[in-house]
């Protein structure tokens, strides 16, 4: 048996749901005038009417709710409505967008046996069941997820109120869940009626090694609206770089660095804001500030390495940045008005905050403060005219990286197309307060936040007008008790705060920028700070957390929670390789080892959606994924521009999706895309059928002193993109090309068993990686397997029981171990102390995951385990190495799932039979929970003795199979009963040392005698 790729999990945001106050708006088929304000005249266009009722949604719809419950209460609930993986989204742009819910229930064996799904476009409809856009009516079927929405036709604007009613086994009807929302976005191009407005730049495109750090522009205007009542107020938002939108005031939403990254001249992102609470009859004024952000500022490594536009390392997509905005005003009566950007508004950059850059850090002078700029009646004296974008006219550089010279056109290039964002907004999800402060130099003064994060800080500071606070930030302390900041590279990564002497105090955050560290260091204070001085902003896409893991072992109970921060910390807006030095880029080899670990700390479903969009447009015309997405620029040769591992994530990132979240779109959505990458996959293989090195040659990245070939690597990546694609095909029956990869996936077994296996067992290329991937992607067959786990166990063995692994051999070690009769290693292995290992991080003080083994050790400090580590490469918050939490969730709590989506459950843990470590005594129990699409799964087995204790959670509507370790059937017992005297629970066979058990939803408290004594 081999151990196959990832078994993933669903997962579904049941923290941090929120319901946004919203404003309904209805179609009919009435047309109405739009009065459209642009350089002061009007303008009419033709609309959709739109028509809603309430302006408070939530408070509302729920009082709404509670009076229109009429269904008799019943044993299931429905609950955690979503809409595209979102909770409650406005401004979608998917015309039949997938609903999806949760049933629940306290009772074994229950399910949904149908559904009703009613949408409405005002919440009052929905009150009386009248779905006027669809009513499912009784729909049989137990489906809770990717419910494709085919109602009316949906038109931009358009306002859904929904709620779904679930029918149980005994065919009685549950109440009606809480109401859900959503919104559509502008769905097609002449919607969008604003211009894109920028400041008159005149300056040259920059050039030089110094930093270049423009200040960032305001912009605002003042508009009146009708004396009418106001239904619903509505703003579509995009820019060339990072922006912030305020009404009134009031900063629109709380999400960081919108609209968000892509590649600016093919597809540019916007955000849907409601304003209906904000906007007021008479004279009211919108404003935004915009940063340079990805479009113009710093990205990557572009300054270390002088790449970009005259080797700059900044101003990949384009020179100035610009802003594109839409207000729609809804009116009671009907009529409409849209408040557009045009040369009408005005903008400055003589405003506080003076530089701003995503790596290199923000300069705010409050003594520049604009007072209130963005409310209406604010004299903009000396505040400059904004002006079209493209009228700043081309500017032209000639761009340097991997691929050589050409000239790049930096001008004004309006986006070929505009989507709606469909990941979660980044957010600040946590504060952090200061857990001591240390004063190691004059002047200085360093807060440990306890914690290595991703994010920003909220500075407390008092002190004189004029007075420079500078922020340095760092993940570690050099042995004097200062900063670390070696490993920071070119990244600045420091931000500066100029006091306007307010005697009572100043607070401030910064806005375009962020930061990897756990240390804060201030100086140019004027006097000693508080610990409140600071404290610690965590900031990420807010995806929902939906998984525990613990277990004996304490340092690895740490681990786990080690790669949930380093996760957080590096999922900001694409899955990054780290959160501080000048990178910070969507590296595909990291990605792909770590997805399915992902997938079980949180539900990363809509997340990855927006990536793998990125994805595909930074595909290679030739076929192949490049090394990071999105991707500025080529590091190193441009026929290089990809590495084996690195753009197979293309396959196995959007394969994990469908997986874990039964979503079949996602491979419809990127098929043709997969499709050139598999057939230049084909044409770049030697013809023998082995794979080949042609890419940047990575490898087992980090490995410890034993390479792995390429060629061999490529040969296992391959073949796993060749099954991974057939049972996409299968699942999208697409049954041709299925039969066609389950054929070239055999062709290239055959080669490689042709090529690097020997009849005992062993292979021709003696590296653990080597072995590891044989077994993990399936080219080994599985009459073959234990030999070949035989051999890699005797390896490790003579080899101390220690790894060499690097990130590949890493993520597929300990589940070709576990499933091939090798589990006790495999557990033996994750609890090792000694170099290189998980928990040898973790005793040297690790409280994320590290790029390496040892980034840091108690003997040789920042130099590594043998004393000379490059301190520059050397991430202290880097996720790759965390994959082997995939592991502990699967093979040893033992959560999987037998299907796509986890309707069928796998419960299968994986204890220690034999104490054979000397070292460590084996982990005797786990607890692991995870939070489903379905439900709670949970797993908790303990060894008591010679007995094995198993707790089990599955959620309703769904059905596991229990692989529990056993002599027989008769020594079993649940709840205290022996096996053949529950209902409901089968006892199905014995394979080998488990008896295979088939359950319903439930919770089950299963013990046994087990296999073997210890």
């Amino acid at each position: 048996m081999h151990a196959g790729i990832l078994s993933p999990h669903r997962l579904k945001p049941e923290l941090h749901t929120r319901m946004r106050t919203v404003s309904p708006r209805r179609s009919s088929r009435t047309s109405s005038h739009i009065e459209v304000h642009r350089a002061g005249k009007p303008i009419k266009v033709l609309r959709w009417r739109i028509f809603g009722i309430f302006k408070d949604f939530p408070s509302v719809i729920s009082a709404f709710f509670i009076l229109a419950v009429s269904a008799q209460s019943a044993p299931l609930v429905v609950t955690n409505l979503q809409v595209e993986w979102l909770p409650n989204p406005q401004g979608i742009d998917s015309p039949a967008p997938r609903l999806s819910w949760r049933v629940e229930s306290d009772e074994r064996g229950q399910r949904q046996t149908a559904y009703r799904v009613i949408a409405a476009s005002t919440g009052e409809q929905l009150t009386h069941n009248h779905g006027d856009l669809w009513d499912t009516g009784t729909v049989p079927g137990d489906e809770t997820i990717n419910i494709t929405y085919t109602g009316k036709p949906l038109v931009s604007g358009q306002p859904v109120y929904w709620k779904v009613c679930a029918w149980d086994k005994d065919g009685a009807a549950s109440a009606w869940s809480q109401p859900a929302y959503w919104s559509m976005g502008l769905l097609h191009p002449e919607d969008w009626h604003a211009q894109w407005i920028s400041f008159r730049d005149t300056s040259p495109v920059y050039r030089g090694d110094e930093l270049n750090l423009p200040p960032v522009n305001f912009y605002r205007t003042d508009f009146k609206t009708k004396k009418k009542n106001i239904r619903r107020a509505t703003v579509y938002a995009s820019a060339l770089g990072l922006m912030e939108l305020y009404v009134n005031g009031e900063r629109l939403g709380d999400a960081w660095f919108e609209p968000g990254w892509s590649d600016y001249h093919k597809r540019v992102y916007y955000r849907t804001y409601d304003a209906t609470l904000l906007v007021q009859k008479g004279t009211n004024a919108i404003g935004a500030i915009v940063a340079d952000g990805w479009y113009a500022g710093y990205v990557g490594f572009g300054l270390l390495d002088h790449l970009g536009p005259n080797r700059s390392g900044r101003n990949f997509y384009g020179k100035t940045p610009a802003l594109l905005a839409q207000l729609e005003i809804e009116y009671t009566d009907g009529t409409r008005d849209l408040i557009l950007t045009d040369p009408t508004w005005k903008v400055t950059g003589r405003g506080p905050i003076q530089q701003a850059d995503l790596l290199m850090g923000e300069t705010y002078d409050a003594r520049a403060e604009l007072g209130n700029w963005s409310l209406p009646g604010y004299s903009a004296d000396g505040w400059e005219t904004a002006i079209p974008a493209r009228e700043n006219g081309s500017a032209r550089a000639v761009f340097s990286d991997g691929g050589g010279e050409r000239l790049a056109e930096l001008g004004f290039q309006r986006p070929q197309r505009m989507q709606a964002y469909c990941a979660p907004p980044i957010r600040v999800t946590q504060e952090l307060a200061a857990k001591a402060v240390t004063h190691p130099a004059p002047g200085i003064y360093i807060f440990d936040l306890g914690q290595n994060f991703a994010g920003n800080i909220r500075l407390k500071v008092n002190g004189p007008a004029g007075g420079r606070v500078q922020i340095r930030y760092g993940e570690k302390l050099l042995p004097n008790g200062t900063l670390m900041t070696e490993n920071l590279r070119r990244a600045r990564a420091t931000d500066f705060y100029i006091l306007r002497g307010d005697p009572n105090g100043e607070i401030w955050t910064p806005h375009f920028t962020y930061h990897g560290f756990q240390y804060v260091e201030l100086s140019g204070l004027a006097t000693a700070p508080d610990l409140d001085a600071v404290t610690g902003l965590v900031l990420h896409n807010d995806t929902p957390l939906t998984g525990s893991f613990e277990c004996s072992d304490a340092v690895l109970s740490k681990f786990g929670t080690n790669a949930l921060w380093t996760q957080r910390a590096n999922f900001v807006e694409v899955p990054t390789d780290c959160p501080q030095r000048d990178e910070r880029l969507g590296w595909m080899g990291d990605a792909q080892s770590f997805i399915r670990a992902a997938t079980f700390n949180a539900d990363v479903a809509a997340f990855f959606t927006k990536w793998l969009d990125d994805v595909e447009e930074a595909q290679r015309d030739f076929g192949a994924y490049p090394d990071y997405c999105p991707f500025p620029m080529t590091a190193g040769d441009s026929a290089k521009s990809f590495a084996t591992a690195w753009t197979d994530a293309g396959v196995i990132c959007p394969w994990t999706i469908w997986k874990v979240y039964g979503d079949t779109r996602i491979i419809d959505r990127h098929w043709a895309s997969l499709t050139r990458f598999m057939d230049w996959r084909a044409s770049a293989t030697a013809p023998s059928g082995l794979g080949a090195s042609l890419g940047n040659p990575y490898g087992d990245w980090l490995n410890v002193g034993e390479p792995t070939p390429i060629e061999l690597i490529d040969t296992c990546y391959h073949a796993l993109d060749c099954n991974l694609m057939a049972e996409m095909a299968v699942a999208t029956e697409r049954e041709l090309e299925a039969a066609n990869y389950k054929k070239r996936f055999g062709a290239i077994r055959a080669a490689f068993e042709k090529a690097y296996l020997n009849e005992d067992g062993s292979l021709k290329i003696d590296s653990q990686t080597a072995y590891a991937l044989a077994l993990w992607s399936g080219v080994v067959r599985d009459e073959t397997a234990a030999k070949v786990a035989a051999k890699l166990a005797d390896k490790i063995a003579r080899n101390g029981f220690r790894m060499t692994t690097g990130f590949l051999g890493a993520r597929a070690l300990l589940p070709a171990l576990s499933a091939n009769g090798q589990n006790d290693l495999a557990i033996r292995l994750f609890q090792n102390r000694q170099f290189p290992s998980w928990a040898y991080e973790v005793e040297n003080g690790a409280n994320t995951v590290w790029e390496r083994w040892d980034s840091y050790t108690k003997e040789h400090g920042f130099e590594g385990q043998g004393g000379n580590q490059n301190a520059s490469m050397n991430s202290f918050n880097h996720y790759a190495f965390g994959s082997v939490m995939e592991w502990a969730y699967r093979d040893l709590a033992g959560i999987d799932t037998a299907d796509a989506g986890y309707h069928q459950i796998i419960i299968r843990p994986g204890p220690p039979i034999l104490d054979v470590d000397p070292y460590n005594q084996p982990i005797s129990w786990v607890k692991a929970n995870y939070n489903s699409a379905r439900g709670l799964i949970s797993s908790a087995w303990e060894r008591k003795g010679d007995n094995f204790d198993l707790t089990v959670t599955i959620p309703a509507n769904t059905t596991a199979t229990v692989f529990l370790p056993a002599k027989s059937a008769d020594t079993i017992t649940e709840g205290g009963q022996p096996l053949a005297e529950v209902a409901g629970v089968n006892f199905l066979r014995m394979e080998g040392d488990r008896a295979i058990i088939a359950i319903k939803s439930g919770q089950y408290y299963f013990s046994a005698p087990l296999p073997r004594g210890p």
